[in-house]
């Protein structure tokens, strides 16, 4: 049995001093607030490991590269699909271990990761079918992280359009390829095997209802509402929202998280929380690609349960994407205050979403992870603790174990330097 000592820590029930956390292979067995210092000690604040419901881990190479200039979403996506072209099984997972390894020190112990890259640049199958998912699950091990692979279909390149070249390599060619794909994939202990529809414009309506049939049971997410465009397209075909389409499909519901849901129309909303369909903003993103602010306050008012994600990885820092929902709320309705410190928190670490509902509170029977957060930085000196969240970045984080692993020790990654490995990959991806 292991014991950690949270000189503060953010329970369930509210913060806590001396927190006494005794663990045992790799789950919370007792919680004990003002104890005698004792055990392994977490200096500062400590909270539960964070979810990353939402990444494109290759994105990461376009970091410092694609955001100065004009431009749209659909014209950053040409700099994205070039990228997507020169990856091959090796150099994403030497790419992703670094990414994954980044997260890790940024609180991250679940990661949700949005894979399209199926295929070689062509779309002619590898050897092994799942190299590339394949290769992001050892990266994630690589980096001590859990990762829900949502292996994503993609069939088509608009509405009633094929692929582009570009895109070949992303599809199967139809649902029942897909799946016999799917079901070759054996996941390890740290990894669990999601599904995801790309969007309502990469998946004709047929498939999306087949595809809602085939996968009961496992997470399930979806590209939804992110461009006004796409919402356009959907009313000119179909006649509805793609919010009523998915309903339609059958394909709402407790196990879907709508990705985005930036632009909801009509009687979106209610869909959504009458199915139970979670929603993740990525607001780093959203903001970066000029896709605009979706209605945050208005779903969770609603009773929408709400997840976070770091999508593109133009950022990776949970407390930013956090603080980014309230200040974007602030902005639109000139108001103060409009999400709680706690909700935050929950949206922080929200890992069910991403099939693991035993993680993310500091409670017995919960997966024993837990994230330190100094209080003698520049940002956070002179905080009161409950005031983490609006106060701390990545950059506070010193401690991070996940199922009861250290991983993180004083800032540093105790197996990868996320630096280098970084460095290294992208570069090769680029000469």
């Amino acid at each position: 049995m292991l014991t950690f000592w949270a000189e503060h820590a953010l329970l369930p029930g509210g913060p806590a001093d001396a927190v006494a956390i005794e663990v045992a292979e790799g789950r919370i067995t007792k919680v004990v607030p003002d104890s005698k210092r004792r055990g392994d000690v977490l200096a500062g604040v400590t909270l539960p490991g964070f979810a990353n419901a939402h990444s494109h881990a290759f994105h990461r190479a376009l970091r410092g590269r694609t955001h100065a200039g004009k431009g749209t979403f659909w014209t950053w996506r040409d700099g994205m699909y070039a990228l997507a072209g020169r990856l091959e099984p090796d150099s994403y997972y030497r790419l992703a271990r670094g990414v994954y390894a980044e997260m890790a020190l940024a609180g991250i112990t679940t990661v949700g990761e949005f894979h399209y890259l199926h295929h070689s640049p062509g779309g002619r199958p590898y050897a092994d079918p799942n190299a590339m998912g394949e290769a992001l699950i050892q990266a994630a091990a690589d980096a001590g992280i859990r990762i829900t692979l949502l292996d994503t279909l993609y069939l088509a390149g608009g509405f009633g359009l094929p692929l582009e070249p570009v895109q070949r390599r992303f599809g199967d060619g139809s649902l029942e390829a897909w799946l016999d794909r799917v079901e070759k994939l054996q996941p390890p202990g740290h990894a669990v095997i999601g599904g995801a529809v790309h969007s309502v414009r990469a998946v004709p309506d047929e498939a999306i209802a087949a595809f809602a049939c085939s996968t009961e049971g496992r997470p399930v997410h979806v590209h939804l509402s992110e461009q006004r465009s796409e919402n356009e397209s959907c009313r000119l075909v179909h006649g509805c929202s793609p919010t009523e389409l998915l309903e339609r499909c059958g394909l709402l519901g407790p196990d879907l998280t709508a990705v985005h849901a930036t632009h909801l129309a009509g009687h979106d909303i209610e869909l959504l929380r009458r199915s139970g369909t979670t929603a993740s903003f990525c607001p780093t993103t959203e903001r970066d690609l000029a896709d605009g602010l979706g209605p945050a306050r208005a779903l969770a008012e609603a009773g929408v349960r709400l997840s976070l994600g770091t999508d593109s990885n133009a950022i990776v820092d949970m407390f930013e994407e956090a603080r980014a929902v309230e200040m974007h709320e602030r902005l639109v309705s000139e108001e103060r205050g409009r999400f709680t410190a706690s909700e935050l928190l929950d949206a922080m670490t929200r890992h069910d979403s991403l099939g693991w509902p035993d993680a993310g509170r500091i409670e017995v029977g919960a997966r024993a992870d837990l994230v330190a957060v100094g209080l003698g930085t520049p940002r956070t000196a002179g905080i009161e603790p409950s005031g983490v969240v609006y106060a701390a970045t990545a950059a506070d984080i010193t401690d991070v174990i996940v199922d009861g692993r250290r991983i993180v020790a004083g800032g540093r990654h105790l197996r990868l330097d996320a630096g280098a490995e970084l460095a290294a990959a992208i570069k090769g991806l680029w000469t």
